[in-house]
């Protein structure tokens, strides 16, 4: 059938089962809106406050369903307001579809109005980009451009519409179905299959290290088979969190430079540490030359280029983490290693003997504590960046996959509002997102886009009045020289939720964050709780920037 480029765009997006799309209009795609319209009851579109807001959306969305998120915006301003959300999906290897209009291909070059060469703005930051020549060939683009951001390692993808390719009209022919999803490509031996066997099976004190490519390859349950064979802890970045269930006695959370003591111990005691979809991040390793430095390191991978780029394996396996465990699992027989589990046993008591106790009369893990006693195991929890970040990634107890969604190799503030929106609108379940008042205030315009929508999204905002993380450091590092970490705002964003349209409630107590927690859970609408704690709490432990767990800070001892 005849159909012009715009329409073409529609059609791709039904046939790649993609539901929803996040976006803000303008004159380079009208024709994209037009159709839009014509497609309302088959594809629904989300009107974002702003485009760094769509972006987050999106990754939401794929963060929470695994799925391809699809963001959408018009060329110039609203393409570079897409820049840093597609920036926060790359590091985070999030699958993202980001569409820009673009002026027309006669006139590109010329500094029209609102041009931007936004396939040169982003080059460092996509698996791959596209500029559409010619109409013809836009139902390929878009469709290798799904099947590109959810292969391999996912990533973002970005695909810019000319706005006379948007008019142009040509056949399309409609495909029987989705993209196909491609697994990594397989680039181990049998010998190294051997090899890693042989390394599994002569370890006494093993510990699994796990990141989001569990996530990503779907291998929660091959992860917890291999720590039942061989008998080990399990630890997890930032983004391994959610992978498998808190509640599983091996699980020892999450590790790195605000991670817990246990947990880093654990790495820094284990003869072998198998790391399964983690890139070993400056935050996670710390000193290079003493991480795991007792260690062999197995590192499993989707990206041969993560292999030794941060840390020296002794053997790397490249290739689908599920595929992979699953082979290995196959060759292994029940060990058990009382020895190291009573060590383990041992750093869970003193992690719980150092426990850090606040100063406020509100406490940041009470909040969450209280959080995690109402909401259920699938409900996504969400967080901006900063210090009520670190204490999500230490203290809630993730049950479920995907109901962990946090920036992390970015680390964006304002990251949050977007992406809770994104994970209500993906599951349609009640979403939490907890914040801080200098995240929230970076992108809190789109608590109206969850008003507009009647998003379930309830906002815990733990105000410090201050820029906590970066306040915190200038504690320890810069003699307590707070230069402009306290902001002296004097926003009432009780009041202001409640301008946008939603339910504003304040707690300065546990009793009236239990109450206020209670009736926006109840409530239909979105729903903000300002939550007043101390600018003196501190996130511990912490393991110093390029120091090793032998330097860990913990929390002083009261009294």
């Amino acid at each position: 059938m005849k159909c012009k480029g715009a329409q073409i765009l529609m059609e791709i997006l039904l046939e790649q089962g993609c539901d929803v799309v996040f976006g803000y209009p303008g004159g380079t795609v009208l024709d994209i809106y037009e159709e839009l319209y014509r497609y309302e009851g088959k594809i629904r579109h989300i009107l974002t406050s702003h485009e760094q807001g769509a972006a987050h959306a999106a990754d939401g969305y794929a963060r929470a369903t695994g799925k391809v998120g699809v963001c959408l915006a018009t060329s110039g301003p609203g393409a570079t307001n897409l820049v840093t959300g597609i920036a926060t999906a790359y590091l985070d290897s999030i699958p993202l579809l980001a569409i820009t209009g673009n002026v027309a291909s006669s006139v590109i070059g010329q500094d029209t109005f609102q041009e931007v060469d936004i396939v040169g703005v982003t080059l460092g930051i996509v698996k791959h980009s596209y500029t559409v020549r010619r109409v013809e060939d836009l139902a390929f683009i878009l469709r290798e451009a799904f099947s590109l951001a959810s292969s391999g390692r996912p990533g973002p993808v970005l695909v810019d519409i000319p706005k006379d390719i948007q008019q142009a009209v040509t056949e399309f022919f409609p495909a029987a179905g989705p993209a196909p999803k491609k697994k990594p490509a397989s680039l181990y031996t049998e010998k190294e299959i051997e090899e890693a066997v042989s390394m599994l099976k002569a370890s006494k004190k093993p510990c699994l290290y796990i990141g989001g490519g569990v996530l990503s390859s779907d291998a929660g349950a091959e992860v917890l088979a291999m720590a039942e064979k061989i008998d080990a802890a399990i630890c997890q970045s930032l983004l391994g969190l959610s992978a498998v269930s808190a509640e599983n006695p091996r699980v020892l959370g999450m590790s790195g430079m605000h991670g817990g003591y246990a947990a880093n111990r654990a790495i820094h005691e284990c003869d072998l540490l198998i790391a399964v979809g983690a890139r070993f991040s400056d935050r996670a390793v710390g000193d290079k030359k003493k991480f795991a430095k007792n260690a062999a390191i197995l590192h499993i991978d989707a990206d041969q280029a993560e292999i030794d780029k941060n840390v020296k394996s002794t053997l790397g396996l490249i290739g689908d983490a599920k595929e992979i465990l699953e082979r290995l699992n196959a060759r292994l027989e029940n060990v058990s290693h009382p020895e190291w589990k009573k060590d383990v046993a041992g750093m869970k008591r003193l992690e719980k003997e150092t426990e850090q106790h606040f100063e406020g009369l509100l406490s940041p893990y009470g909040v969450i504590d209280e959080v995690a006693k109402v909401v259920n195991p699938d409900t996504p929890i969400v967080t901006d960046v900063g210090q009520h970040q670190m204490w999500v990634a230490q203290r809630y107890p993730f049950k479920e996959p995907r109901t962990c969604l946090s920036s992390g190799g970015l680390g964006t503030m304002g990251y949050g509002m977007g992406a809770a929106n994104g994970a209500a609108v993906a599951t349609g379940k009640k979403t939490v997102l907890f914040t801080g008042d200098g995240s929230f205030a970076m992108n809190m315009n789109e608590l109206g886009t969850a008003v507009t929508h009647g998003l379930p999204v309830i906002v815990v905002l733990m105000n410090n009045r201050v820029l906590g993380m970066v306040r915190q450091l200038q504690n320890f590092f810069s003699h307590a020289h707070y230069s402009q970490t306290t902001t002296n705002r004097r926003t009432d964003f009780v009041r202001l939720a409640e301008a946008f349209g939603a339910i504003g409630l304040k707690a300065a107590t546990p009793d009236e964050f239990r109450v206020a927690f209670q009736k926006a859970w109840e409530a239909e609408g979105p729903a903000l709780i300002e939550c007043q704690i101390n600018p003196d709490d501190f996130v511990y432990p912490m393991v110093p920037p390029n120091r090793s767990f032998e330097e860990i800070m913990l929390p002083k001892k009261q009294g």
